[in-house]
């Protein structure tokens, strides 16, 4: 596991506890003390120290210190909790604390605790230069850091068949060009895919048809983003009404008019449900 290291001159904020007689607990039989639980985030956690390493994880010549929740028995089924591991020791002769930061780790009902084997060698603490362990006494502590996953989010889509939309043609204009151009609009068939702060964007044209050379011309263009406050979009001015009155055999045949629409990409942004993939929590500690 990859540990960086460093200083910082503040204690850890959510425990820390002080080991006296440090010389007498290394020449016991304890391998292992289990500190009080401490509550963090709505979890219940403790401290692990191994005084003399835990042998296990090749934590012999070192202190080996570990968080743990302390009651997995009374969290739901299939609980999980992703984060990364920061532990302290206290420096009393320059009143800093070393900070020994592992890589994210990643607790469930099968592993309930993550920790550091090599903590802290041995020869390290004893050394009174370090200032580690002073009139035989050494402190140690943990910060926890939760990070709930509220069940919100969004995702965006391709669709790559949109069939769901509706033409409006307004032959003498709509109220912009009321009298003065044929106007085209383009609108969601189904207007609850965009209800609840959903939103839909569309790539779309429309063209006429020169029935005399059977090519559609006039061709216009927009993009636009669809919402429960925007449900309508489209081209107000597609022709004007002159231009039909002056080319009406370019234009109209046995009195028809065909005018094309295309959307060339539709996008679709929806809530998101949770499901198991996302019902975790993250956290640092």
């Amino acid at each position: 596991m990859s540990i960086s290291r460093t200083l910082r001159y503040f204690p850890p904020a959510d425990y820390f506890f002080k080991v006296e007689s440090v010389s007498v607990l290394l020449n016991t039989r304890i391998e292992k003390y289990e500190s009080r639980s401490f509550e963090v985030g709505g979890y219940k956690w403790r401290l692990c120290l191994y005084p003399n390493g835990i042998n296990k994880s090749e934590g012999k010549g070192h202190v080996s210190l570990y968080l743990e929740i302390s009651d997995p028995e009374n969290l739901p089924l299939g609980w999980e909790l992703c984060g990364q591991d920061r532990r302290y020791t206290n420096d009393m002769r320059s009143s800093t604390y070393l900070d020994a930061d592992s890589k994210a780790s990643h607790l469930n009902v099968i592993k309930t605790r993550c920790g550091i084997a090599q903590f802290l060698s041995l020869d390290e603490l004893m050394d009174p230069c370090n200032g580690y362990l002073m009139d035989d006494c050494c402190i140690f502590g943990a910060e926890v850091f939760v990070i709930k996953y509220s069940g919100k989010g969004e995702c965006l889509s391709v669709i790559k068949d949109p069939a769901d939309e509706k033409l409006i043609l307004y032959p003498r204009g709509n109220q912009k060009a009321k009298n003065k151009s044929l106007s085209l609009f383009l609108e969601l068939a189904r207007n609850e895919t965009v209800l609840h702060q959903r939103k839909l964007y569309a790539e779309f044209e429309s063209s006429i048809k020169d029935q005399k050379s059977s090519a559609y011309i006039k061709p216009s263009h927009a993009d636009v983003w669809f919402s429960d406050s925007n449900e309508v979009w489209g081209f107000p001015n597609l022709i004007s009404l002159s231009d039909l009155h002056d080319k009406p055999d370019d234009f109209l045949l046995n009195d028809t008019l065909i005018v094309q629409a295309k959307i060339t990409l539709m996008i679709y942004s929806r809530n998101m449900t949770p499901s198991k993939t996302f019902n975790q929590h993250s956290m640092m500690f």
